[in-house]
């Protein structure tokens, strides 16, 4: 005999409390396997693929393609723990087999990884076994949790990514999640010293109400505030709402930096970009002024300075505007983040950036020059405390050695959190990237 589970939309990570399916990658009466990805789902981050904790036979999918569900909705159900059409029809929760059923449930039929801030060690979790008096089999009650009696690091997979990506040994991390769960807010705490866990996993939300109409004929078009377009709106509002902001910016002569990027491309190799330039520059900035490479916790009244840089750009695409992340960009050369752009880039457009390629970063640069406009005040990228923008670089009159010239000039905009540093600070960064593009020999020596 066979028990019926339920496997509901996990949290998919940064808040996120829904989601849209895309494709089913199931179907009913398929047999699936621990961890089996069962239906591929569109967040406002990305495209993810959620795989089900539990194996056995899929006997109820919940949701067409392109139906949006809440985060804790049922997904499918799956009978485990029998041979399918052996026993007749699974049983319901209700009626639980025997102990030594469930218990072969537990251990071969539940894995326990699932996404990001979701789920438990298994079944038992929902379980309380009753005493038996005899060897014979006693039924089992379900009741509500017990109070977890030690840690069980079950990881998701991608709490497992983002800790192998930054070399961090998960042994180390005690988890805060029912029965010892390592979450994803877990390994954040451990790389960045700070509890970031309040946002990311405040758990799932219920659907907002449908607006009540007051009758009058509204003329224009409505456009739904979902999806990337909502997660971009409510992310730069959380922004203006929380961050004390101030911009300051300087007109910088590139002249001598687009010549030094043609040399280097022009000697062979892999060819350099731009901004692959600009963000060494950046990390060498970063370097010099830490305060900037960090975040505040409001809680606790902290300033937390950030051991590594992530660096996170801008890159729009049909679906809107996301800042994929660029992993330990103050240790890479001036080729690995023209590479590593370039695949965050790709990724980007064609809708395949992942959750971890698109959280965790400390620092944004802003390149809206591609869009033609020279200037701008950016908005910072909460939680970080800081963004570089970069306007188009393109020949202006510039006095040179005294003499009015024609230069390659660029506007850099740099917009900090006052929260974490006064304007000398700010100013210092900008003044050393903006000499930096005027005079990039002593940089380019290391890159």
């Amino acid at each position: 005999m066979a028990q019926v589970l339920e496997f509901k939309l996990p949290d998919l990570g940064e808040g996120l409390t829904e989601a849209e399916i895309v494709r089913w990658l199931v179907n009913v009466g398929d047999v699936v396997a621990i961890d089996q990805p069962v239906v591929e789902v569109e967040t406002a981050k990305a495209m993810v693929e959620v795989p089900c904790p539990y194996g056995g036979v899929v006997t109820a999918r919940f949701g067409d393609e392109g139906t949006e569900l809440p985060v804790g909705a049922p997904l499918l159900t799956v009978a485990v723990g029998g041979a399918p059409g052996g026993d007749g029809p699974a049983a319901p929760a209700a009626q639980a087999p025997a102990a030594t059923a469930a218990e072969s449930a537990e251990s071969s039929e539940y894995s326990g990884n699932v996404l990001v801030g979701y789920g438990t060690a298994g079944p038992a979790a929902r379980r309380r076994r009753v005493r038996r008096e005899s060897p014979a089999a006693a039924p089992v009650a379900l009741v509500e949790p017990e109070a977890p009696t030690g840690p069980v690091p079950v990881i998701s997979p991608l709490v497992r990514k983002i800790a192998r990506d930054q070399g961090l040994d998960l042994r180390q991390v005690r988890g805060s999640g029912p029965e010892g769960l390592i979450l994803r807010a877990d390994v954040e705490t451990a790389l960045a010293v700070r509890d970031r866990s309040t946002a990311a996993y405040a758990g799932a939300a219920a659907p907002a109400p449908a607006p009540v109409s007051t009758g009058a004929s509204v003329a224009g078009e409505r456009v739904p505030l979902r999806g990337v377009r909502g997660a971009v709106a409510d992310k730069l509002s959380r922004s203006r709402s929380e961050i004390p902001d101030a911009t300051c910016w300087v007109d910088a002569d590139a002249t001598e930096l687009m010549a030094a990027r043609a040399a280097m491309n022009a000697a062979g190799g892999p060819k350099i970009s731009v901004l692959a330039l600009l963000a060494r520059i950046c990390t060498h900035a970063l370097a010099r002024f830490p305060e900037l490479n960090s975040t505040v916790d409001t809680a606790a009244r902290e300033i937390v300075r950030l051991p590594s840089v992530h660096l996170g750009f801008a890159a729009q695409t049909d679906r809107g505007l996301v800042v994929p992340v660029v992993r330990d960009a103050g240790g890479r050369t001036a080729e690995s983040l023209t590479a590593e752009f370039a695949r965050l880039t790709e990724a980007a457009r064609q809708g395949t950036l992942t959750p971890a390629d698109l959280t965790g970063g400390t620092f944004t640069l802003n390149n809206y020059g591609v869009f033609g406009v020279d200037g701008s005040t950016p908005i910072i990228n909460h939680p970080e405390a800081a963004m570089l923008g970069v306007g188009r670089i393109v020949p202006k009159p510039w006095v040179h050695q005294g003499e009015l010239a024609v230069r390659q000039v660029v506007q850099l905009s740099f917009t900090f959190d006052h929260r974490v540093c006064d304007g000398g600070t700010a100013g210092g960064f900008l003044r050393y990237v903006a000499d930096c593009v005027e005079n990039p020999a002593v940089l380019l020596r290391t890159l």
